[in-house]
């Protein structure tokens, strides 16, 4: 005889082994779930566990519809069912918001790890780091640099989020995505990526051989069947192949259930002044040269889209770059090597320019490969002599330009946004996007001196200006023991800063890679100002 507690347990328990593809499966995860679910999210969810999960699933939906609730309800049935080696490999911007919504909408325990909690758990004995009673969240550098200690463990699940990072997995020079491919070999996987595809279709096979190494076979083998699709018999066959592993929601396939926010685009026009238009033309046409000492001809394509970005998105960025081609040729002098490390120099300030660098070695899937030493001949060194000049004359010329006609425009953006955001009842914040920390720092003292001061607050790859610790050192007083404070101070450190936009701020300028991911839906309007 059981009692009647004892029969609801185990029929709850029955439950759990229902068949994989149907829904009873997710019932109990459903009703605890603190969430609002949406029909798309369900059947995503209830396609992870169709799909073979000793292999695993892309879940692609467009950006905004909840890829990270679908995987959330995934870990949930699986924690359910008992099965609690699961790890979140994600980018680390997305550490402590994955952290937050595992334990507020799933009551998922989680610990972040990193090199100081990591070295913590050493220190007590523990062997392997990653052997967690609760969930493990780490970056994707992590999980790479301790691929060892990911490989030893029997992960009952691994979700990977923004895993269109590893989609140039096949290519000899992706180093990171080849040791987390390596480390995960044998666990199955859930990756979520709102573009699974950019460029090219060898990013699909990438993100495919991921999940399963033969779905596709070699590299050699799927670029000569489909990259090049020339009947609807092969494009027939390369959707038939990955319909069983990749599932795609549309935004305006649940139209019907979600109403999204209506966007109202405005453009701000405004004329460079004649200094900024001859420094744009200048540099334009020094990288439409033949031949550039400062850009060898294997970095250049990717080199010069980073010049131009930066061209455009201030005098003080492109300013501080042109700077740094400057000391680069002047080294190669000195070292008397032609083809002398170019990124070294080029992104000396801590990473200033390294975001844009890693958007468009990942947009347009180039790379930056390794060169042996050659000796300059007597034309190099003339020709070296020449461009340092030419880029001497450019730098200084941005250099003195102190006042930037975009800027002075934003002012104007910013008013006529405000205003707009009043009429419409939004609340005044804005999101200010640049991948320049130059031209963060410009665009803070331009905003203080007219109107802002102590209205903003900077988010990008470090964030250690001095506000923003005394932010975090704020926050932290606050929340400390309880669970908001991780103790990662990466983590924390964003969290602190966001909290501090929602509650106080009233502009945040940020760097897109930065706040990837990032859940900013109180934010009225943004301004996208390296356009």
């Amino acid at each position: 005889m059981i009692t009647q507690y004892q029969a609801q347990y185990f029929a709850h328990e029955l439950v759990k082994r229902c068949s994989a593809n149907s829904l009873e499966k997710l019932t109990g995860t459903l009703m605890d779930a603190q969430v609002d679910l949406n029909p798309h999210q369900i059947e995503a969810a209830l396609f992870a566990f169709k799909s073979p999960l000793s292999s695993g699933a892309i879940l692609a939906d467009e950006v905004g519809l909840g890829k990270t609730i679908e995987a959330g309800l995934v870990i949930s049935q699986k924690w359910a069912e008992g099965k609690k080696r699961i790890l979140i490999i994600t980018p680390s911007s997305l550490r402590k918001q994955w952290n937050q919504e595992l334990l507020e909408k799933f009551f998922l325990p989680s610990v972040i790890l990193e090199a100081r909690t990591y070295n913590a758990d050493k220190k007590t004995g523990k062997s392997n780091p990653f052997e967690q009673n609760d969930l493990v969240i780490c970056s994707l550098n992590f999980a790479a640099n301790k691929d060892e200690d990911v490989m030893m463990v029997p992960w009952d699940l691994v979700v990977i989020d923004e895993a269109h990072r590893l989609r140039n997995v096949y290519k000899p020079s992706n180093k990171i995505a080849k040791k987390i491919k390596a480390a995960l070999t044998n666990a199955p996987k859930v990756l979520l990526t709102a573009t699974p595809l950019q460029n090219s279709l060898m990013e699909l096979y990438g993100l495919v051989s991921f999940i399963d190494e033969y779905t596709f076979g070699d590299a050699r083998s799927f670029r000569a069947q489909y990259v090049r699709i020339t009947s609807q018999a092969v494009f027939a066959d390369l959707k038939a192949r990955l319909k069983p592993l990749c599932h795609r929601t549309l935004r305006r396939q649940v139209l019907e259930y979600i109403k999204y926010t209506n966007r109202i685009p405005i453009t701000q026009e405004f004329i460079p002044s004649q200094d900024e238009q001859d420094l744009y033309d200048m540099v334009s046409s020094y990288l439409q040269r033949d031949n550039l000492q400062a850009l060898p001809s294997s970095q250049r394509k990717l080199m010069t889209l980073v010049l131009r970005k930066l061209l455009a998105s201030s005098t003080f960025a492109i300013a501080g770059a042109l700077d740094s081609l400057v000391r680069k040729l002047q080294r190669m002098l000195k070292t008397n090597d032609k083809l002398d490390s170019y990124y070294g120099d080029f992104i000396d300030e801590g990473g200033d320019d390294q975001d844009i660098l890693n958007e468009l070695r990942d947009e347009y899937g180039l790379d930056d490969d390794e060169m042996l030493p050659e000796p300059l001949s007597l034309a190099d060194i003339e020709a070296i002599e020449k461009e340092i000049e030419d880029l001497s004359a450019f730098r200084d010329l941005a250099t003195s330009i102190q006042e930037n006609a975009k800027g002075l425009a934003l002012l104007e953006a910013l008013n006529a946004g405000f205003k707009k955001a009043s009429l419409l009842g939004a609340l005044d914040k804005v999101i200010i996007f640049t991948e320049s920390r130059r031209t963060q720092s410009y665009l803070v003292e331009l905003l203080e001196t007219n109107g802002y001061a102590e209205k903003i607050v900077l988010f990008n790859g470090s964030n250690t200006d001095p506000k923003s610790r005394q932010i975090y050192a704020e926050w932290k007083e606050q929340h400390k023991g309880t669970d908001r404070f991780s103790g990662s101070r990466t983590a924390d450190m964003r969290t602190a800063l966001i909290d501090y936009f929602k509650n106080t701020a009233q502009i945040m300028i940020a760097t897109e890679a930065a706040a990837e991911g990032v859940n900013l839906q109180f934010c009225s309007f943004l301004v996208n100002y390296d356009l």
